[in-house]
């Protein structure tokens, strides 16, 4: 039995003549992780020290494989009916928690609950919950279900290495969550493509660049907080301007062509080749690029804080320390990840894009000696001269992957 085109099955697979997009409950679902975005920048600026910004990073890679986990199984299964929507439900709600936990997720704060066990306790909760509707997704899937239970032997010793981190601090915090995330990162790499089903990759290349956007907002929302309450002038309208060119620019490096190509060599790619593509395009690569955009997010925050609050910092003060490096390091990180996703596309590095991302690196220690108010258009105009540079370059093929792949 149908109805409006869709069957009455509580779950079911994807087929692949399914004009399958982004539904409205994944939309939904977003919100809890610009939520939970906006915490690690803040997690980061009240912790700012290398330490701070690594337990921030470490995070952020939590949080990407919670979410990745979730735009995999939207692309298996219409998470918008049926029981498919209560669970995306349930797991909204365990993932709110989870953002709302972030800020102790390292350090308990005295009273009420103990934070650090209970983040473990709620994304564990998260990632059994996609499990459990995958697997229901599978049940006729001999193949699907294999690596999905291969997934489950990879997260076991991952949640419990997180849980051993709750009960402890410092450096030996930290160290076992990056073995952690290593031991749950490295088994699904190493199981292979083998058993993932991708039957909808406009829909799967949709909803990475909607994740994209939604930190690029991250950064224009940190040009507000940076200012807050404080006074307006002349010099902070145009650093914002600068701060939003910033932000553009970023979004153009990815969506004027990268995103394109991506999705385009996406879906010409069948059976593994196209789940490998996938894993490695976006499950992966994607990461650093998400990375890159909320460390810039923290160092615009940083930098408008200069500029505005005239009580504590003077007008020339320079942008130092870790604020700038994740700043200019993020950009850096950002480049290279876009960089790195055209060699798996299209077997060739960007080179001016790895050019700029290590100058950037190159001259951070300069620019810590340039105003922070100087400082915003400069690394505005590099990324917009890398921007013009590369249209009038590359014009001819630009144009050619805008008329094939639009």
């Amino acid at each position: 039995m149908r109805r409006f085109g869709v069957p009455t099955r509580r779950l079911h697979l994807v087929s692949a003549d399914e004009d399958h997009r982004v539904s409205t409950i994944e939309l939904f679902f977003d919100l809890v992780f610009v939520y939970a975005i906006t915490q690690v920048t803040q997690l980061m600026a009240d912790h700012l020290s290398p330490t701070g910004v690594g337990q921030g990073v470490a995070m952020l890679a939590v949080l990407w494989w919670c979410w990745c986990s979730y735009a995999w199984l939207g692309n298996t299964i219409h998470v918008d009916h049926g029981i498919a929507r209560l669970a995306m439900f349930g797991a909204m709600a365990v993932m709110f928690l989870v953002s709302l936990t972030i800020p102790e997720a390292f350090v308990d704060h005295p009273g009420g609950l103990y934070a650090p066990a209970l983040f473990v306790v709620c994304y564990a909760l998260v990632r059994l919950l996609h499990l459990v509707a995958y697997l229901g997704a599978a049940k006729n899937d001999p193949g699907l279900r294999r690596v999905l239970l291969k997934m489950f032997v990879g997260l076991l010793p991952s949640v419990g290495l997180l849980g051993v981190a709750a009960f402890l601090d410092g450096p030996w915090q930290l160290g076992l969550w990056v073995v952690a995330l290593a031991v749950d990162y490295l088994n699904v790499y190493l199981a292979g493509p083998d058993g993932w089903r991708l039957e909808a990759p406009a829909h799967f290349a949709e909803r990475f660049g909607l994740i994209v956007i939604i930190a690029l907002g991250e950064s224009i929302v940190a040009i507000g907080i940076g200012i807050g309450a404080l006074p307006m002038s002349w010099l902070i309208a145009g650093a914002a301007v600068c701060g939003l060119g910033l932000a553009a620019g970023m979004w153009w490096t990815y969506f004027d062509v990268v995103a394109r190509v991506s999705e385009h060599r996406l879906t010409q790619a069948t059976g593994t080749e196209r789940t490998k593509l996938a894993t490695d395009s976006y499950t992966f690569l994607h990461l650093p690029l998400i990375a890159g955009i909320v460390l810039v997010a923290l160092g615009l925050k940083k930098a408008f804080l200069y500029i505005a609050d005239t009580e504590h910092h003077t007008p020339g003060e320079a942008l130092h320390g870790v604020p700038i490096w994740t700043l200019t390091g993020g950009l850096a990180l950002y480049l290279i990840a876009l960089s790195a996703l055209r060699k798996r596309n299209l077997g060739s590095w960007n080179h001016q894009r790895l050019v700029l991302g290590v100058l950037l690196v190159a001259a951070t220690p300069v620019l810590e000696h340039v105003p922070a108010a100087v400082l915003l258009p400069v690394v505005a105009a590099l990324v917009l001269g890398l921007i013009a540079f590369e249209r009038l370059r590359f014009g001819e093929w630009r144009r050619k992957v805008h008329a094939e792949h639009s």
